[in-house]
């Protein structure tokens, strides 16, 4: 179907064509390209790669061609086998290894899979590292070693144990508030890594779990992007278990939404306001989340005095920015917790544990702790163009047409009225201009993004 080489990583669904899918091929050629970019990036005689993956079909398949990759590049390999990304980037340090590699194409179905390339911080790769990787990959300037330099894989199946562990010990997780708050949680695993690290998590803080597809067999019994449209089954099972709350996961564990008892979403947006409003009322200080997140984390956060910063989308440019303003919590609005405190990744355990202290200590129903937060309100639309049209004339067009708005060009052009927003962002891949707005009711948010179609459509003439 398609192969998505990125500044990222490389992703694709499995099968098909060399270059046009994530074939065995494209696999060993972008892990000899990441494997051959650390070593052009050191003087140490032997690296190390930490590699774990989710629980998709092809994982196994994918995982064994690139930790031989790795190996015959001579690049030792702590595998982890199955895990999440965040398990991964907590990895990565601890071991001071040198990168890591997530298997896992994240919220995207189960024909999907992909390379996410971390640095030896466990952090997501720069736009101009990932550049220069895809460059190695284009030239295929590889240099193999020799029998006598082959790496070693070493196999450690603890990480998500120690991961857990490490979430418990932090600071403002508290335990025993849990346990004394007797919760019962339902949780939807998509039959992937978190079916195991998730529940596991909860009954060491005891909670009562009730499991919805938590068998890792990489089946995923709906679609796998953590949205109100594919989680019925949870919402169901919520009220007919007359649980508190459930939790919902995407296959790599680092998108995180909420139910409420009623079988409402929490809304995917508010997993970061409600963190971010614990935290902030045990150590007051800045937060971020990229630009396309809802304005209510904004107000969470000058009403606890702190300041409030919006990167670009994407997690490597909403980390560079939380670092640049001491961000003490972030993320993104598709439910991405990011908590320094921890490690600066997105993980849905430090949001799990966060927002459970959180009700603990607010003794009032999840729906209730919903209610108590700024009502905002999403649309998300795009627009398709003919690749004859200048979608950055388009942009720029209507940048000149609200220059008297606060206006933001850093990732696209963001327009923030006094109650609403829109951010446009073209596709690099296709004629698209996607469109969010935010609104105070989604009547208002729709309006808002049907005028603002309208306008686009007039400029391109269309």
């Amino acid at each position: 179907m398609t192969l998505i080489k990125s500044i990222s990583g490389i992703r694709g669904t499995i099968g098909g064509k060399v270059g046009d899918n994530l074939t065995p091929v494209d696999a060993v050629k972008f892990a000899s390209a990441y494997g051959t970019f650390l070593k052009n990036n050191t003087s140490k005689d032997k690296l190390t790669v930490v590699i774990g993956r989710d629980a998709r079909i092809s994982g196994p398949m994918i995982h064994n061609l690139v930790v031989n990759t790795l190996i015959g590049l001579g690049i030792n390999v702590i595998d982890l086998g199955l895990s999440t990304t965040p398990t991964v980037e907590v990895a990565v340090p601890l071991e001071k290894a040198d990168g890591g590699i997530i298997l896992t194409a994240s919220h995207n179905p189960k024909q999907w899979n992909a390379l996410k390339l971390l640095n030896e911080k466990g952090e997501f790769l720069s736009g101009a590292e990932g550049a220069k990787i895809l460059e190695i990959a284009e030239a295929e300037a590889f240099d193999f070693s020799d029998v006598d330099n082959l790496g070693e894989i070493t196999i450690n199946d603890a990480y998500m144990d120690i991961h857990i562990d490490e979430v418990l010990n932090l600071p403002l997780v508290d335990v025993e508030a849990v346990k004394a708050a007797k919760f019962k949680v339902v949780v939807d695993g998509v039959n992937s890594s978190g079916g195991i690290i998730i529940p596991r998590l909860l009954e060491l803080m005891g909670v009562e779990v009730v499991k919805l597809y938590c068998e890792p067999n990489g089946h995923f019994p709906h679609n796998p992007e953590p949205l109100k449209e594919h989680l019925t089954d949870i919402s169901e099972l919520v009220v007919k278990e007359k649980a508190d709350l459930g939790v919902v996961v995407d296959p790599d564990v680092d998108r995180l939404a909420f139910i409420c008892e009623d079988g409402e979403m929490f809304g995917e947006e508010y997993t970061l306001v409600a963190c971010a409003d614990y935290v902030l009322s045990k150590t007051p200080g800045n937060t971020v989340s990229n630009m396309s997140s809802s304005r209510a984390l904004r107000d969470v956060t000058v009403g606890h005095k702190g300041s409030y910063e919006a990167s670009a989308v994407g997690e490597v440019n909403v980390v560079e920015l939380m670092k640049k303003n001491n961000a003490i919590i972030g993320g993104e609005g598709n439910g991405g917790i990011i908590y320094p405190e921890s490690h600066y990744g997105r993980d849905s355990l430090v949001g799990v544990a966060l927002f459970l202290t959180h009700l603990a200590n607010k003794k009032m129903s999840v729906s209730a702790l919903r209610a108590s937060y700024p009502e905002y309100y999403m649309s998300k639309n795009k627009i398709e163009l003919t690749p004859q049209i200048d979608v950055d004339a388009i942009l720029v067009a209507m940048t000149e047409k609200y220059k008297n708005e606060d206006i933001t060009t850093i990732d696209g052009v963001k327009i923030d009225f006094a109650t609403e927003w829109v951010h446009l962002r073209k596709s690099n891949t296709e004629p698209i201009i996607r469109i969010y707005t935010e609104a105070p009711s989604q009547e208002k948010a729709d309006v808002l993004a049907l005028r603002i179609i309208d306008e686009i459509k007039a400029i391109a003439g269309i």
